[in-house]
């Protein structure tokens, strides 16, 4: 069973994990407003269809994310979230896999009173 959408902006990156560590690009997909903009690599903003495909590389991994919230900012609505994360083990074709970073992630509050994510950079503080 998976969590209920974040109540509080500081719990959306453990939503995202927990939706993440099931597999379920539908379930992490909900962790999203509709429009939301990911980007997989640094410049490379992605919407729509793109977004989801490009957060389905992650999934396809198959091993768990590890997030650590570092710092987050609420004013109104709106949250910057900063957040170190981490993939890390053995991946299908054996050999080991270990991609992290420093996220730069913005959520918004939405009518329902959910915490939704706008913009999902995982590598914000890169190059």
């Amino acid at each position: 069973m998976t969590r209920l959408l974040a109540e509080r902006p500081e719990d959306v990156p453990a939503v995202f994990a927990e939706r993440f560590n099931t597999g379920d690009a539908a379930a992490v997909a909900e962790v999203y407003e509709s429009g939301a903009v990911f980007v997989p690599e640094p410049g490379s903003g992605l919407t729509g269809d793109e977004a989801r495909a490009a957060n389905d590389r992650f999934l396809g991994l198959g091993l768990p994310i590890e997030v650590r919230p570092r710092h987050v900012y609420t004013t109104g609505d709106l949250a910057l979230l900063i957040v170190d994360w981490v993939i890390d083990g053995t991946g299908r074709d054996g050999k080991p896999v270990r991609i992290e970073g420093t996220a730069t992630d913005v959520a918004r509050r939405g009518q329902d009173g959910r915490w939704r994510y706008v913009i999902d950079n995982p590598f914000g503080v890169a190059g």
